[in-house]
This record gives C-alpha cells, sequence and structure tokens, in this order.
C-alpha cells in the first residue's frame, strides 16, 4: 500500500489527523517530502544516509509523520498520525531511516523507525469503516517484520542547490 494521509481527523485517541495505507497508484494524497529531523538543516538533493533522522512532511495539507504513545484505533498498537502545520510540528515528527548501505537508495526497501518511542512505521491487514473505508490502518508497531517495508514509487529527486548555480564564464566576440 501507498502511505497516505488527508485532512480526516481520527474519532478517537489523539484526534489529530489520520495516516492510512492505500493501493490506488494515482492517489494524490499518497506524496510525501523528505526533510531534516525537526530543527535540522537538510540541504536540498543531500542523500539521506542510512541511521539518519528525518521528516516525512505530506503534500496535500503540509503536516509531519507523526507518532506518540496513543493507541491506533483498530489494531491497538501505537497510533500514527500527521500533525503540525506548514511542516512545523515537534520532535515526535521525527524518524530514523533503517536500510542496508550507506544511503537510502530509492529502489530498496527501508524501514522507518520513531526516534522518541522506537516503534516502526508498519501496515497490515485491519481496515476502516466509514469515512474512510476500505483503506488500511498505519500504525507503529515494536517488533520489526515483513509489515513495517516501505518503497518509494514515484517522485522527484531534486538536485542539490550548488548545481543550480551557474560557473562564470568569458564570452568574447
Amino acid at each position: 500500500v501507498r502511505l497516505h494521509s488527508h485532512d480526516v481527523r481520527y474519532g478517537s485517541g489523539s484526534g489529530q489527523q489520520s495516516v492510512t495505507g492505500v493501493s490506488a497508484a494515482d492517489d494524490g494524497n499518497s506524496y510525501w517530502r523528505v526533510r531534516g529531523r525537526t530543527a535540522a538543516v537538510c540541504q536540498r538533493g543531500t542523500p539521506v544516509r542510512c541511521g539518519q533522522a528525518i521528516r516525512l512532511t505530506h503534500l496535500g495539507t503540509g503536516r509531519n509523520l507523526h507518532s506518540h504513545r496513543f493507541t491506533s484505533p483498530l489494531s491497538g498498537n501505537q497510533e500514527v498520525s500527521a500533525f503540525g502545520e506548514a511542516g512545523e510540528g515537534d520532535y515526535l515528527d521525527d524518524w530514523t531511516v533503517v536500510c542496508s548501505g550507506t544511503y537510502w537508495v530509492r529502489d530498496d526497501e527501508v524501514r522507518f523507525q520513531h526516534t522518541s518511542t522506537d516503534v516502526f512505521l508498519s501496515v497490515t491487514g485491519e481496515q476502516y469503516g466509514r469515512p474512510i473505508h476500505g483503506q488500511k490502518e498505519v500504525h507503529g508497531m515494536a517488533a520489526s517484520s515483513q509489515n513495517n517495508y516501505w518503497k518509494v514509487m514515484e517522485g522527484i529527486f531534486m538536485q542539490p542547490s550548488e548545481a543550480f548555480q551557474t560557473e562564470p564564464y568569458h564570452a568574447e566576440l
């Protein structure tokens, strides 16, 4: 499934914006921006290191992928929500990239471990009814498993800012 969010709040737990999993490949609410951890500067286009803390900001609503010690509505695991305004939230928006090698490689599977509570971003088979019928619950699980591997399906890679600077040149007639 694709990591999804929209401006629908949980009816229990934190009451924050819900985060779910959807299978539709053409869903515009499944786009996230990779950013530096809270209060950290991250230069555009810089490779993400395995073990680095990041934030994922939902493009549609500007809220960050977030977790805290609320119980998830369906499975009873840890709730995952979207929190903050315009990409600004708090330290509970930080996730560590767990991957093999030195850098997160676009075509490789990756895990995200919440930096404050150590749970892994996961999706299992639990599905919601109304108002988000058929969407799967995304939650935090204490143990790593096949349910917490994620892969980039599409996106835009931005070159580092320096790449856009032009080299000085000399033109002669």
